[in-house]
This record gives C-alpha cells, structure tokens and sequence, in this order.
C-alpha cells in the first residue's frame, strides 16, 4: 500500500478579484501533488472556500443578492480558474456546504461540553476586512488594522470565548519537540517573540452582530466565527463526520500550505483547537511570502493587479506556473514585473529547454530519418553529461523536501544547459559530415534523445503539459515513474521522433506587455459586465462613494492652532522587529530626535526615504505600536487610486523648521 500524503490550501476568502498572487500558493500546492504523486505516494489535496462572515453578508446586501448567491457565482468563478490552471485538486471544500455546517456545530458543541468555551462579553477593534479583532496596543497609527492599515471600529458584543490562553505553554513546548512543524524559521520566531512569549488571550470564536454564518446549536443569536468554521474545512474535506475510515486514513494533515499574513491563526490557533479535541496535529505549516507587483502589494485600487487569464490565454499555463515557482523564494516576497515575466520565459523556456529540444529533435530527424539511433561509440563528453543526468533527481529531492521549487527548478536547468553545451562539445553537424564519424553521431543523438526523456520527468511536476509534449515527441510510452529519472540507457533505440511546434517561441518584450495589457483591460470590462447582469441593485463605484462621505466637519483657526507640524529629516530607517508591514522612521527636528512608527512599507523602501525632508505631525499624544513607542504622524496624500506620497516641503527648509 502506498504511503499516504494530505496537502491543503487556506480555505480563501471568495473574493472576485482573484489575480497571481492568489494562484500561488494553489499553483505550489497543485506541483507537490504531482511530485509527491510520482514518488509513489496516495496523495489528497484540499483547496476550497471560506463564505461566512460580515464582508460576504456586507457585498450581498450591496449588490441586492443573497450571500448565497452572492458565494455561488464566485465560487464557479474560483472553479473555472483552478480548472484553467489544471489545478488537481481532490476536494473543494466550501464552508456553507451542510454537511460541514453540521460538523461545525458538532465541533462547538464539544469544546463546550468539554469547558474549552465559555460565554462573556468582549470589547475591542475590529477591523470588518480581516475580520479580526485588535487591541489599542496592536494598532497603527489612527487606530488602522495592523494587517491591512485600513480603519478599524471600536465594537462591543456578546460572544463566545475559546481559552486559547491555556494553551501558550503547551504550544511552546510542541514548537521545542517538532522543530520542523513551522517553517520558514522567520515565521516560527515571529509566532513566539511576538505573541506566545506575551501571553495569549482567550480568542472570541462568535459573532451577534451579523447573522451569515452557521449558528450556535444551543445559542442561536450567535454564529460560528471564521477560526472553528474555516480551520475545520480540513477536517470535513477528508470525510471527518461521514466517512471515518478515508479521515483516518489522511489526517494528520502533511502540510497546510498559508500566505505569511495568516500563519498566525494556522500555528496558533488550529493546533490550540486540534489539542482541544484530542486531535493529532498537522506534520508542518508552511507560511509563504507574497507576490508584489514592482515592490508594490497588488490592490484593485492601485491599478497594478496582474491577472492570470491574460498570460495563459498568451502565453499558457505551464508558461505562467514555471514562472511562479521558479523567479521566488516561496518563503520569502517576491516582485512581479510584466518584463521580468518576458524575460525569463525567453531565456529559460524559449533559449533552454526549448532550444534543447528543437535541436536534439531536428538533428535526429536530419541524420537518421527520425529513429534514435544506438550509442555505440562514446565520446569524451559522455561520461560528464550521464553524471549530471543521473544525479540531478536526488538534488530536486533535497530542494523539495522544504518546497525550495526555484532551487529545484534551477538544479533541472543546470541539467538542461549541460545538455545544450554538450551540443555545443560534440558538434553533431560536424560529425555528419564524416561517415567514419557515424558511431559517435549515434552516441551523440541517443544521448540527448535519452536526457530528453529525464529532463520530461524532472519538469513533470513544474509544468505537466510541456512533460506531455516532450514524451509525446520523443515516444515514450508507460507511466511516468520519478525512479526513472536517476536511471540512463531506458529510451529504446529505434523510437521514431516528431516534434510538431516550437515548444516556446521567443517573445518581443515591448510588443507582448502591450498585447498583456490590452488583454487584462478588456477581461476587466467582461468581469464588470458580467457582475452588473446579476447583481439585483446597480453597482456603486467605489470612487464615487469615497467622494460622497470624505467631506470633514469645517474647524476655525483656533483648532488649526492645536496642531504642531514640523520639517523633519530621515536619518535611517529600521524594520519593526515585531510587525512585517512596520518601519521605524528615526528623524532629527533641529536638536531633537525622535521615532515614528509607520505603515508605509509597501510605498517606500528604506533608501527612498533615507535622507528626505518630510512633515510631521509632532504634538500627537504618543502611542505605543507592537511594544515600541512612536511620537508623532507622518503627514500624506493619497489619490482616489490609492496612490500615496508623504508631503514635504517647496522650498529646502532646515529641519525642525514648523509649518504655520
């Protein structure tokens, strides 16, 4: 029996915006599952959709739909894509599905009778978005979520409390015994510094303020909150509730795959839930970084979301997913331009492996009428290509094991250009030329007839279509089997060769981001018409509602007066060593110094704002953010795009000078 192997996405929020960075973590998951597949393993991959909760109940009242309705459409949307992507997913777990409903009330329930939940009443800010809760202590300047900088709401409720708190200890203690069950290591420090070494609080796990969710069995003013709801889609999609025997079978889970900005709530907050229902823990969780667009998080509000039906419509699938896995580090951001796009698919697609298999193909088409010949003769260059070849599989194995996909996909490249420079070493057209020649050309064209049918297993997990395509042309038959890639001499001589197209065709940079962007205009206008068919009220545009409700209460000159603002200059610039999306801005005002901490990590790097002369707001009552003190407020601008810049002065004033 083969060994079994459970991988999961986030269950996601069902947003109707979905753009690269929300395929990737799908994308990575969906290439573990083709690797782990090859290795032998009985694989399940869950993926699916988190559709409870006030911004879904918000949307559907907007647009004059029910949630369910409002879900539906989203989620056939979300399917069409993971369809288009050739996502081979095994479950797509929704969360209003019934039977799930009816697992989460059976889970409630549990933890109540077991005393892990407990009524009370709890005040805080919540910001609707994230759907969270933040005290004054955790929030940015002007009580801003600390996740998403957006305005937060002091809120004060009824609700159900899970005693996370109990479990601080217990969770530290698992970390020291399973070092390997967070990774990357960034991710598990930042869990202990910045929350378990603090203590935690008791975690409210219900809401009475909205009513889209699935109620409390013995409380019915109250719905479920997102931790119990989502986090146990993991458990239903595998059969938790009706079918024991595949649950056991697959749970624990092997990895849940998560973006960075949640990772908290999986290495928190699952496990503390799991250990309350004597559930064993998942083997890892793997917190991946972002996908930025030039530095930039993408925003719909930005203008700079990159789409992936436009690529794959020009480019295809497999042209998209080699480019994810392989341009980032999967534990750590990446950015995303349009030209770095091109330009990798031109030297590695087009220039490598393309090339590689074009001219292996030809050659033998040209000197041996399309039959891989016998090696029979070797040639001095042999021995070093085979060694690379056999050996290259074992080195994708180490990368893997910690989902490094650029490390392995780099180590398969290697193998690809050892074999376009052992074209190069040989040269095969030279050797036609010579009939005393003839056994070492028949060496030479086996042996990348043969490299060819390891380089289609190696890529095989990465980019499955373009493996077909190679196997196809070179003629192998049976499964594909990833042992078979450390073994040489499989291909059969013989095997008649035929490519039809050029597997990756070179790209004209400047005409191409052209033709990417026509495309994602006229998608944008489809999606927009498509959404204004089956909502029920006309769509409000959101620019438009920022201008009805951004006028201010009119002040005098007495309260201007109030305000202490001063050219301040940016000696240096430090990252918050408790929040990702924090700077620690420390400025000189004449003879003063001070720190400000600020949310503008995703505008300006560390050396644009080094040295520059900004406007700040210095008689602000100081505040304290994730633990640092910060005395003041940066003074900006922002446009109806969502486009920042930080206000400063016309005239190279000295620094401490006030604005009056």
């Amino acid at each position: 029996m083969s060994k079994k192997y459970y991988l999961t996405t986030p269950i996601y929020y069902p947003s109707d915006n979905l753009h690269i960075g929300h395929t990737y973590c799908t994308v990575a998951a969906d290439c573990i599952k083709r690797y782990k597949e090859l290795q032998g393993y009985d694989v399940f991959f869950t993926t699916g959709s988190d559709e409870h909760g006030q911004k879904i109940e918000e949307k559907a009242n907007e647009l004059g739909v029910s949630p369910k309705e409002y879900v539906d459409k989203i989620v056939d949307s979300i399917k069409a894509l993971w369809k288009e992507l050739d996502i081979d997913y095994d479950a797509f777990i929704r969360s209003t599905d019934p039977q799930h409903e009816k697992n989460v009330q059976e889970l409630f329930q549990k933890l109540y009778d077991k005393g892990e939940i407990y009524k009370d009443e709890y005040e805080g800010y919540y910001c609707t978005p994230c759907e969270s809760f933040w005290t004054e202590a955790q929030l940015l300047e002007g009580h801003n979520c600390p996740d998403c900088g957006r305005e937060t709401h002091l809120q004060k409720e009824e609700s159900y409390f899970f005693k996370l708190s109990k479990y601080g200890d217990k969770l530290l203690k698992y970390y020291e015994d399973h070092p390997e069950f967070i990774e990357p290591d960034s991710r598990k420090h930042e869990m202990v510094n910045n929350f378990l070494k603090e203590g935690l609080d008791d975690l409210s796990v219900t809401r009475s303020s909205f009513d889209w969710g699935v109620k409390v069995p013995f409380d019915d003013k109250h719905v479920v909150y997102v931790w119990i709801d989502a986090l146990s889609c993991y458990l239903t999609a595998i059969g938790y509730g009706t079918d024991e025997e595949q649950f056991n079978k697959y749970w624990p889970a092997d990895v849940h795959l998560v973006g960075k900005e949640i990772i908290r709530f999986h290495t928190i907050i699952w496990p503390a839930l799991l250990m309350a229902l004597d559930l064993p823990l998942p083997e890892k969780i793997f917190g991946h970084g972002w996908i930025l667009f030039d530095n930039d998080k993408m925003s719909k509000s930005k203008g700079n979301v990159v789409y992936p039906e436009p690529i794959i419509k020009l480019y295809g699938v497999d042209a998209l997913k080699y480019f994810l896995l392989r341009e980032f580090s999967f534990g750590s951001d990446g950015s995303f331009n349009k030209e770095k796009f091109m330009n990798r698919l031109n030297s590695d697609l087009a220039n490598d492996l393309g090339n590689l298999v074009s001219r292996s193909i030809a050659m033998i088409e040209k000197y041996n009428d399309g039959y891989v010949p016998e090696a029979t003769e070797k040639t001095e260059f042999d021995e070093d290509l085979i060694n690379v070849a056999v050996s290259t599989a074992q080195k994708v194995d180490i990368a893997m094991e910690h989902f490094q996909f650029s490390v392995a996909l780099e180590e398969i490249w290697k193998f690809v250009r050892r074999c376009n420079k052992y074209i190069d070493e040989t040269t095969p057209w030279i050797l036609a030329k010579d009939e005393a020649n003839k056994a070492k050309l028949d060496t030479v064209l086996y042996n990348l007839a043969e490299s060819l049918r390891i380089i289609s297993i190696l890529v095989n997990p990465f980019i499955v279509k373009t493996s077909k395509v190679i196997r196809k042309s070179i003629r192998v038959k049976g499964e594909i089997n990833w042992e078979d890639a450390s073994k040489w001499g499989l291909l059969e001589a013989g095997t008649k060769v035929k490519l039809k197209n050029v597997l990756f065709p070179r790209l004209k940079v400047d005409e191409e981001i052209e033709k990417l962007n026509a495309e994602t205009e006229e998608l944008v206008k489809k999606r927009n018409a498509e959404k204004a068919k089956w909502a029920k009220k006309p769509i409000v545009v959101e620019e438009e509602k920022k201008e009805e409700t951004s006028g201010k209460e009119e002040i005098t000159i007495d309260d201007f007066d109030k305000l202490e603002i001063k050219v301040a200059l940016v000696e240096s610039v430090e990252d918050h060593p408790k929040a990702d999306r924090l700077y620690l801005l420390n400025l000189k005002l004449g003879d003063e110094k001070r720190t400000i901490v600020s949310n503008i990590k995703d505008v300006y790097t560390k050396e644009e704002l080094t040295g520059r002369k900004i406007l700040v707001l210095t008689n602000l009552k100081p505040a304290k953010f994730r633990g640092i003190e910060s005395k003041g407020m940066l003074l900006g601008a922002e446009d109806k795009d969502g486009n920042f810049s930080l206000a400063t002065v016309y005239e190279d004033l000295p620094d401490g000078s006030v604005i009056s």
